[in-house]
């Protein structure tokens, strides 16, 4: 039952007009949430900040335990030095090969895979695949390590591609998580009306599928360029060939070999994140819009 107005026409119109202006000052701005937001940024920015002065700096700046002093005089010499001792462009190729393939596989197979499981939810093999899927999001690295070693040593894909591939399976599993989201929120009636007009199942899927499917392929492929990108573990134990190594392998001669040389490590890591940025800053907005329209359905 709802509750009765008890107050006058006329004080309730004298004071709507002056009660409506302050809720919507008032919703304008919330302090509290933007303390939480300025704080969580000096999180990011600060590391940031540390990473960029350190880089510039002299040897004996970057040892005289003031992290957050600037870099004077503007040293860039690091820059070259870490050129030469990671050997970067090499490096960096192979960074660049195995993040491209990872993210071409997982795109491929993940909306493949996704597009098979949610049209035909209700086969039961789907439905399993979809669960099989999932639980191996929760099957940690180190208990399948040595198993791949072992197997990609066998198969001579001990190498920049087998690393690709099995990035691209690790990504698998969200991926196909993300995919099955939004291809829930696309209208099967688009597939009836192409399939009217005698496209076949592979036709509807990349003449009429692929295509809505662009913000989700930004958001996959962000998170799988990342992945690949930032993985160190998986490329230092399956490449055999040392001069085949991902970037952030190579960078690890500054934790033994070269550990004083904190300008030179740190130039290194600004040239291995640069990438990272420029993929983020180029794909952010396909990768919100594709996470929040696979939440909401249609």
């Amino acid at each position: 039952m709802s509750a009765i107005d008890t107050r006058s026409p006329a004080t309730a119109a004298a004071r709507t007009p002056s009660d409506r202006p302050r809720r919507h000052r008032l919703g304008r701005f919330d302090w509290p949430l933007t303390i939480v937001l300025a704080v969580a940024s000096l999180t990011v920015l600060v590391p940031l900040y540390v990473t960029v002065a350190m880089a510039f700096k002299t040897p004996a700046q970057a040892v005289d335990g003031n992290a957050l002093s600037l870099p004077l005089p503007f040293n860039p010499a690091s820059f070259a030095e870490a050129w030469t001792l990671t050997r970067f462009p090499v490096s960096f190729s192979v960074s660049v090969a195995v993040a491209a393939l990872t993210v071409v596989v997982t795109l491929l197979l993940s909306s493949l895979a996704s597009y098979a499981i949610v049209r035909n939810w209700h086969r039961r093999f789907f439905r399993w695949s979809f669960v099989y899927l999932l639980a191996a999001m929760f099957l940690p690295f180190p208990v399948v390590a040595l198993p791949q070693i072992k197997f990609t040593a066998m198969l001579s894909l001990d190498n920049p591609i087998g690393v690709a591939i099995l990035h691209a399976m690790f990504q698998l599993s969200f991926s196909v998580l993300l995919y099955s989201a939004f291809l829930r929120s696309i209208p099967v009636e688009l597939e009836e009306s192409a399939r009217i007009d005698g496209a076949s199942t592979w036709q509807i899927f990349w003449r009429v599928i692929l295509p809505l499917l662009g913000p989700m392929n930004a958001t996959v492929g962000i998170f799988a360029f990342l992945a690949s990108w930032n993985d160190f573990m998986l490329p230092s134990l399956v490449t055999a060939d040392p001069g085949l190594q991902t970037l952030p392998v190579v960078q690890n001669i500054f934790q033994s070999q070269f550990g004083t040389n904190y300008n030179v490590a740190f130039a290194s890591y600004l040239m291995a994140m640069a990438p990272t940025i420029v993929v983020y800053l180029f794909a952010q907005r396909w990768v919100i819009s594709g996470v929040t329209q696979g939440a909401v359905k249609s």
